[in-house]
C-alpha cells in the first residue's frame, strides 16, 4: 500500500475523511432515524445501498464526471425532489404512528420494510445530494498521484472511504437503536414516532433543499 500510497498521505487522509464522515448529515441522520425505528439489523440494507452510492460519487468525481453534474444542476432535481418527497412522506407517516416504518405495540402486527427500498433509500440520498460531489471533487483529487497508477489508488483510498463511512453509520444506527430503547422506557410509542417522523422529515428537506 505504501508504494502507491504515501504513508504521510494516509495520514492526512484517514482523519480528514473521518471528520467528515462522523459529521451528523444527511446519510448519518437517516441511518440514526432508521435504527431508531427499524433496528440495527434492517438498516444494513440502508446502508449497503448508501455506500454503493458514494462508491459511484468518489469514482466519478476523480474521473471527472462529477464537473458536468455540478455543471448541470438540473441534473439533480429528479432526483433531489422525489427522494425529499418520499423521506418527507415516510416522516409524515411515522409522526402520524402510520406506514411501514413507525414502531408498533407488540401485539400489533406491522408491515415489513422491504429490502429493496431500504437500498434504494440509501443510495438515492447519497447521489442526489450535491454537496457530496462537490466534497468529492475537493477532497480526492489532491490525493491522487498522476505519476503512478491511477486505478490502485482509487482502490485503495475507496476501501477507506467506505470502511470508516460504514463504521460511521453503523454508529449512528446503533445511537437510534439506543434511542428508542431509553425512551421506552420514558416515553410512549406515539412520542418515539413523532421524534422519529420530525428528523426523517429533516432529512427529506435537507435532501430537497440541499
Amino acid at each position: 500500500m505504501n508504494s502507491l500510497i504515501d504513508s504521510s498521505v494516509l495520514t492526512v487522509f484517514v482523519p480528514t475523511f473521518f471528520f467528515v464522515s462522523a459529521t451528523p448529515g444527511m446519510c448519518m441522520t437517516l441511518s440514526m432515524t432508521l435504527g431508531m425505528t427499524i433496528g440495527l439489523r434492517r438498516t444494513f440494507w440502508m446502508m449497503w445501498g448508501e455506500l454503493l452510492g458514494v462508491a459511484l460519487v468518489s469514482v466519478a468525481a476523480v474521473a471527472g464526471v462529477s464537473a458536468i453534474m455540478l455543471n448541470y444542476p438540473a441534473v439533480f432535481l429528479v432526483l433531489k425532489y422525489a427522494g425529499g418527497a418520499y423521506l418527507g412522506y415516510l416522516g409524515v407517516q411515522m409522526w402520524r404512528s402510520k406506514g411501514k416504518m413507525a414502531l408498533y405495540e407488540p401485539s400489533k402486527t406491522k408491515v415489513e420494510f422491504r429490502a429493496k427500498e431500504l437500498l434504494v433509500q440509501g443510495f438515492v440520498t447519497a447521489i442526489a445530494n450535491p454537496k457530496a460531489w462537490a466534497f468529492m471533487v475537493s477532497l480526492l483529487p489532491p490525493f491522487i498521484d498522476s505519476e503512478i497508477a491511477l486505478a490502485p489508488q482509487i482502490m485503495i483510498l475507496l476501501f477507506i472511504i467506505l470502511s470508516i463511512e460504514f463504521l460511521c453509520l453503523i454508529g449512528y444506527a446503533a445511537g437510534g437503536r439506543t434511542l428508542r430503547n431509553m425512551l421506552r422506557k420514558k416515553s410512549t410509542l406515539k412520542t418515539m414516532n413523532r421524534i422519529a417522523g420530525t428528523l426523517m422529515i429533516g432529512v427529506g428537506v435537507w435532501l430537497a433543499t440541499g
